[in-house]
């Protein structure tokens, strides 16, 4: 398998076309907002959708082999963005530079953008700011992003990404234009998935299945063993009710740490999805509603042991043995 490229070193575009169109028509009419709310799934294309628009605005060469959009690779300023090294992009992230990820963008942070905007650009034709995500803002951060929007700045372009666009302010909405990236045909990103994940075209529908069409989102779930974990959900799911307790004590064991946690959430994310698609097709209501309890419960899960610090493994076991119940 090949390490996945940032969106800030990605050039080519799988995605729709109809977001790229209307953000370059209303550039070449000069009529840009100032605030785009870009949304989608995770891992359908925002990022890359994000870094493409911020390349355009900060002068990088077009080049038309890449889409509407498509900056040439080899452009300073394609260079530039890639090495982090633009003066005229801030980008704001939980996974800063320092590899130490965050629950949240600090308020600290989001106060940056104010005064990054209060700046002429230094070498472009705009300044561009990218928040990934706008789902990660604490209160604090995203009042401190609403004051900026509601003084948008001259020459400034602002790009807020969400998978969740309902959880923001009301307000932080009503103060965008939004560009909805939905996933692409099957029959398109499939092959990408394949070729790039390393996976036959059957898993890659699988990994598509998991990430609701989204091709890096299925990419990434390749590269984090998303298809030994379903593998796995499904055999134990199988064997509820004659379980082999060596192989469930083995996997509970393997959650601790932090790769561990990362294990759990997936493991127990592809046991969830079997288990609604067991609940869907029960028909025993009875027989369903407990299911859809122990699926309730599998959903909470990752949420319950993060929230409170509980075993993991206990955890997972505990579910299993409501699932035992019901088989």
């Amino acid at each position: 398998m090949s390490d996945i490229p940032h969106p800030r070193e990605t050039f080519d575009w799988i995605g729709p076309d109809a977001p790229e169109h209307a953000f370059v028509d209303a550039l070449d009419r000069g009529r840009l907002h100032h605030a785009w709310l870009v949304t989608g799934p995770p891992g359908v294309g925002k990022a890359t959708f994000a870094y493409r628009a911020a390349r355009r605005l900060l002068g990088a060469a077009s080049d038309l082999k890449f889409g509407r959009l498509g900056s040439a690779a080899d452009d300073p300023v394609s260079r530039r963005v890639a090495a982090r090294a633009n003066p005229d992009l801030l980008v704001l992230q939980t996974q800063p530079e320092d590899g130490k990820t965050r629950r949240f963008i600090p308020a600290e942070e989001a106060r940056e953008v104010s005064e990054f905007f209060s700046k002429s650009p230094a070498a472009a034709p705009y300044r561009v700011s990218i928040i990934d995500s706008a789902d990660d803002m604490n209160t604090h951060a995203a009042n401190a992003v609403l004051k900026i929007l509601e003084e948008p700045p001259s020459r400034g372009v602002i790009f807020l990404l969400s998978s969740s666009p309902g959880g923001l302010l009301a307000t932080i909405r009503s103060r965008c234009r939004r560009l909805a990236i939905a996933p692409s045909p099957r029959a398109v990103v499939a092959p990408w998935v394949s070729e790039r994940a390393e996976v036959s075209l059957d898993q890659a529908e699988i990994l598509l299945d998991m990430a609701q069409g989204a091709p890096g989102g299925a990419w990434r779930l390749s590269e984090a063993g998303a298809l030994d974990a379903d593998r796995a959900a499904a055999e134990l799911l199988d064997s509820i009710g004659r379980p082999e307790v060596g192989k469930v004590q083995s996997l509970a064991d393997g959650f601790r740490g932090a790769a561990g946690a990362a294990r759990f959430s997936l493991v127990v994310d592809r046991l969830a999805d079997h288990v609604r698609r067991r609940a869907a097709a029960e028909t025993d209501p009875d027989r369903a509603a407990r299911l859809a309890e122990a699926w309730s419960a599998l959903v909470e899960a990752p949420r319950r042991a993060d929230a409170i610090n509980l075993d993991r493994g206990e955890v997972f076991l505990n579910v299993l043995s409501r699932l035992r119940a019901i088989a």
